[in-house]
């Protein structure tokens, strides 16, 4: 096991717990990246305008988010390098097969694309908050901003999600 080591700016690198942080960036700079591609994709199956524009408006953050890490990567010292997110792939193949096996021009497509991307924001939330306690842990205070930016965004996404299923899309597809 290799011991904490503690730069002259005081923070932890070349530890075991740095080198698992790093990982787990790659990990959702790769979940961030083809989140990206997979909304649009959402966003035309979506029939509701509402939600076909909170997709489009997802998206544009999403792209964001692949910057911020990108830019925390650079403030770590390292090449922003994706490693595959097996949670992420799920969570998009699920979003796909919803896609599928709902019909076309219906609010229970849009509830179950509701469905979702609100599991993928739950996932998004946890590896954000969790991310960010790592970096403040190790005194990698600027990274820990940037990580909670995106959890806060991420966070404010989810309720824009709910409120729209709660105020207009469930209602709807219970009634088709």
């Amino acid at each position: 096991m290799t011991t904490a080591t503690k730069s002259k700016t005081g923070k932890m690198e070349n530890s075991e717990f740095h080198e698992f942080f790093v990982d787990e960036l790659k990990d959702i700079y790769w979940a961030e990246n083809h989140l990206v591609k997979a909304l649009p994709k959402m966003k035309k199956a979506a029939t509701s305008p509402e939600l076909a524009a909170a997709f489009d408006k997802h998206t544009a953050e999403t792209q964001i988010h692949i910057e911020t890490l990108e830019k925390a990567f650079a403030l770590l010292g390292q090449k922003p390098v994706a490693k595959k997110c097996e949670a992420m792939a799920g969570l998009l193949e699920e979003a796909k097969s919803i896609m599928e096996d709902t019909e076309k021009g219906t609010m229970i497509r849009d509830a179950g694309l509701i469905l979702a991307a609100q599991k993928v924001e739950h996932y998004e939330i946890a590896t954000y908050g969790t991310l960010r306690a790592f970096a403040a842990n190790m005194g990698h205070t600027d990274v820990e901003a940037l990580l909670s930016q995106t959890l806060e965004n991420e966070k404010a996404t989810d309720i824009a999600l709910t409120t729209l299923a709660e105020t207009t899309i469930n209602e709807a597809a219970v009634a088709e």
